[in-house]
């Protein structure tokens, strides 16, 4: 086995999660930590031109600000290095490395770039530093590729070449294949490194993996603390130290990584928390790129289950790990035309009601305390009755309106056993079978309100669609600083009653403005049956 490096980067991979401020002390902090423990490198941060400099931040113009940060600490035998995204920091902005509390300096770059970035790495080397490779998005390569890289890397000579796993779509194997390419055709003096990330929980098997591997090469596996790191997060450097200390023969001092912890990097975990989400996984499962998951959660319109279609659907196949929001504009609008088919659910349903009377149900208490009022009136006028989010106990209703999945998944046995039929917003997916009618999830949303999926406002604006000239209502009781309003009080929000005032406030005004197209009835109690300015006149 040939000697193992380890690499902590949770002042560069880590700043992800908090805008790279972690605080001058933290920064410093951090640093005569990770020099305690023994760690063999320490990746101080970014050097981006971008940026303006602040000593609060490890994300810096020039190795001179590297220098004002760090330049008066102690590294000891540590080898310190910042990383440079390539071309995000000129040359000129780099002093030669004899000028510098900096030993090396790490070179990201994407595939198409390699020839240019290699140049550039040279260039760095040429200043006195150790220069790191970094392949971002090792899985973009083919082996074709990765030979031809190879050829660079032997010519310029870097310190190490490393296998970025940035999107975390490794598994072992696949490691282990890009590793054997590396490990053949990489002249022996150079390392190869490893950066995992942790989308489908493997940053710390993939660095085992690796670590384990026979080699020709000395090695270099990267951490960080707490496994603190863009998207999911990387392996944890404190687990990779146990393992190289039980089983390599190292002699990392974890208890000064754990002191860094719990001093320093817990505070950014409680406000941040990182780590395996459904959100990394998805992108890793459609070997994509995050923001065409973040381009289309902000639509508000769509199930988790659509969101994996969607991005099953990104293509071609270069396209999926380089962002192109005209291909997910593209993606997105075939899709809500062709697999959420609104406008014949629209017409079903209003088909389903014509010629009725109409009763919405809200999860007020007032639909208990004035039944006598409610039943009189269904009695009076045998109207088609649809309920929100709940089926009442005591009233015989036709439909109910689904816009939440948690409220969902509490109806399905009841569903299951009666003959109710379901209209459902886009974001709902239904469990064994097809709701009666579907509506796009999105028109319906307020904008800029605390709750912008208020269910009532959503239904009553289908009812406007389909030119419902009148509709009725009980259980709409409205929001109360007091007291719970609702028949099962874990319908409430959380925030409800410290925001009572302004949600309410809010719905008067909006269900005057739809008063504009249809007349709506309040049958039993509602704070939203007056509206008032927001000092309480009335309008």
């Amino acid at each position: 086995m040939n000697n193992i490096e380890l690499l902590d980067c949770t002042l560069r991979d880590g700043g992800y999660v908090n805008d790279w401020r972690f605080g001058n002390e933290n920064l410093i902090s951090i640093f005569e930590r990770l020099v305690d423990s023994g760690v063999n490198i320490i990746e101080i941060g970014f050097l981006d031109e971008r940026r303006p400099f602040d000593t609060e931040r490890s994300i810096m113009p020039t190795t001179t600000c590297v220098d004002i940060i760090f330049g008066g600490l102690d590294k000891k035998n540590t080898m310190i290095v910042g990383m440079i995204d390539y071309g995000t920091c000129a040359i000129e902005n780099l002093s030669p490395c004899n000028e510098s509390c900096l030993d090396g300096i790490r070179v990201i770059f994407k595939k198409h770039l390699m020839h240019e970035a290699m140049e550039f790495c040279r260039q760095v080397k040429s200043l006195g530093y150790k220069v790191f490779s970094q392949l971002v998005s090792i899985t973009t390569y083919n082996d074709k590729e990765l030979f031809e890289l190879t050829k660079l890397v032997n010519d310029v000579k870097p310190y190490a070449v490393s296998m970025v796993d940035t999107y975390g779509l490794l598994h072992p194997e696949d490691l282990l294949h890009y590793y054997q390419i590396l490990d053949d055709n990489v002249l022996p003096e150079i390392k190869i490194g490893f950066h995992a990330h942790n989308n489908f929980q493997l940053g710390y098997a993939n660095s085992l993996a690796f670590i384990g591997k026979d080699s020709k090469h000395d090695i270099v596996v990267d951490g960080t603390l707490y496994g603190m790191g863009k998207s999911a997060g990387n392996a944890p450097l404190e687990l990779l130290g146990m393992r190289l200390n039980n089983k390599y023969g190292k002699n990392y001092n974890i208890d000064a990584m754990l002191e860094a912890i719990e001093e320093s990097v817990k505070i950014f975990y409680s406000k941040a928390p990182w780590g395996y989400k459904t959100f990394f996984y998805l992108c890793s499962k459609n070997n994509c790129h995050p923001n065409y998951l973040t381009y289309f959660q902000k639509k508000q319109n769509l199930s988790i289950a659509k969101l994996d279609k969607l991005l099953a659907m990104i293509e071609p196949e270069d396209k999926k790990l380089l962002y192109d929001k005209f291909i997910a504009e593209q993606i997105y609008d075939y899709y809500v035309k062709n697999y959420i088919p609104e406008k014949k659910s629209i017409e079903a349903f209003r088909k389903e009601i014509e010629g009725r009377k109409f009763l919405i149900v809200g999860p007020g208490k007032n639909v208990h305390l004035q039944i006598k009022e409610v039943k009189k009136f269904i009695y009076e006028n045998n109207p088609y009755i649809i309920s929100i989010n709940y089926i009442p106990q005591d009233i015989l209703i036709d439909c109910v309106f689904i816009s939440n999945g948690k409220r969902y998944h509490d109806m399905i046995l009841t569903l299951k056993n009666t003959k109710i039929k379901t209209l459902a917003t886009s974001n709902v997916e239904c469990r064994n079978g097809k709701f009666d009618f579907v509506v796009n999830r999105a028109p319906l949303l307020e904008t800029n309100e605390k709750i912008i999926d208020n269910s009532f406002l959503m239904l009553l604006k289908i009812l406007k669609e389909i030119d419902m000239k009148e509709v009725n209502c009980v259980g709409f009781d409205g929001y109360s600083d007091k007291e719970d309003n609702y028949c099962n009080p874990s319908m409430e929000y959380y925030f409800v009653k410290k925001e009572a005032f302004h949600l309410n406030y809010h719905m008067k005004k909006r269900i005057s403005e739809l008063r504009n197209d249809m007349i709506i009835n309040f049958i039993t109690y509602s704070a939203y049956d007056a509206v008032e300015d927001i000092n309480g006149a009335s309008i």
